[in-house]
Formats: structure tokens, C-alpha cells, sequence
């Protein structure tokens, strides 16, 4: 794949966590966030976006997440289970992002807020405006995601470089 090629990037927000007697590490999803992230899942299928590879946190909750989601995307991308996405600042996934191999073009980064939603803005440097207005409407609730897109190769990644083309939150 060329580096001339638009790359994407979905941001996808854990969807929403139980709080039992466990490390803030182990929660799991509640109820609610088990119907939600298979509707995102479909939501994302949706998209038509092949995603070549799953970046997600290793707390509880968004494994599972992800592996609620993955069931309705039409083929399963490689998945990398990172511990730095778990509490990661915008700066530190971009960190995260800049490793990623040129020979991906399509990435879902499952991860939490606020650094998911501070990485959307970040690097958002323009935007369809109806994501953006939604997305500023909505913040960023559990199990929703944007997907931004730019040109070049990981490693050029960086604030403003990148268009919002799309958000989805469970309410919309």
C-alpha cells in the first residue's frame, strides 16, 4: 500500500462499565454495554471501513467491548492488546499510533476517555460538519467512535493533520 493512500483511524470508546468491588483495570461491562458495543460493532460494519488492525486497551472492559464489536465487522483484523492505551493522554496514543506498520491503512484504537475523545479533537484539524457538530453536541458517551482520516505515513501522524469524517454514539 502507498503512503499516498488516505489512512483511517476509528476511535472507539469502551462501551459502558459496571462498578463492582474490582480494580478500576477489571471492570467489566454492564449490561447496557454488552447490547451497545454489538450495535456499534454493526454500526461501525456499517461504515464499509476494512480495518486491517484492532489496537485496544487491556482493561477489562474494552476487550470485551471489542469482542462483542469484532462479531459484526464482516472479517476480524488482527488485534494487538497494548497497556499503553489504558489511561493513555491524546499525546501518548498519538505515541501509540506513530508504531504502527506503513503496510496498514485502516485502524480501530478501542480505548477510554477522556483520551479518546482529546485524540478525535486533536487531531481533527478540519471536519464534516455534521460530525463535528454531532460530535460536540453528543461528547463522546461509551461505545461511541469517530473516524478521522489522513494522508502520509504513521509516523507523520500529528495534532491537525487529520479530517473528523464521521461519529456515531448509541443514541443517534
Amino acid at each position: 500500500m502507498s503512503v499516498a493512500e488516505p489512512r483511517r483511524i476509528v476511535l472507539f470508546r469502551h462501551a459502558k462499565a459496571d462498578w463492582p468491588q474490582v480494580t478500576d483495570h477489571e471492570r467489566p461491562l454492564a449490561e447496557r454495554g454488552r447490547t451497545d458495543a454489538a450495535v456499534a460493532g454493526r454500526k461501525l460494519a456499517d461504515t464499509g471501513i476494512p480495518i486491517d488492525l484492532a489496537l485496544c486497551s487491556t482493561a477489562t472492559r474494552t476487550r470485551e467491548t471489542w469482542k462483542l464489536a469484532v462479531h459484526e465487522l464482516p472479517h476480524r483484523p488482527k488485534t494487538v492488546y497494548e497497556e499503553r492505551v489504558y489511561e493513555a493522554s491524546p499525546g501518548e496514543l498519538i505515541t501509540v499510533l506513530n508504531e504502527t506498520p506503513d503496510d496498514v491503512q485502516n485502524l480501530v484504537l478501542i480505548g477510554h476517555n477522556p483520551g479518546v475523545q482529546g485524540l478525535a479533537e486533536v487531531l481533527s484539524g478540519s471536519a464534516e460538519p455534521e460530525a463535528r457538530e454531532r460530535m460536540s453536541r453528543r461528547g463522546f458517551p461509551a461505545a461511541a467512535f469517530a473516524v478521522v482520516s489522513f494522508d502520509g505515513s504513521w509516523k507523520s501522524l500529528e495534532p491537525g493533520v487529520a479530517t473528523l469524517l464521521d461519529y456515531w454514539a448509541p443514541s443517534d
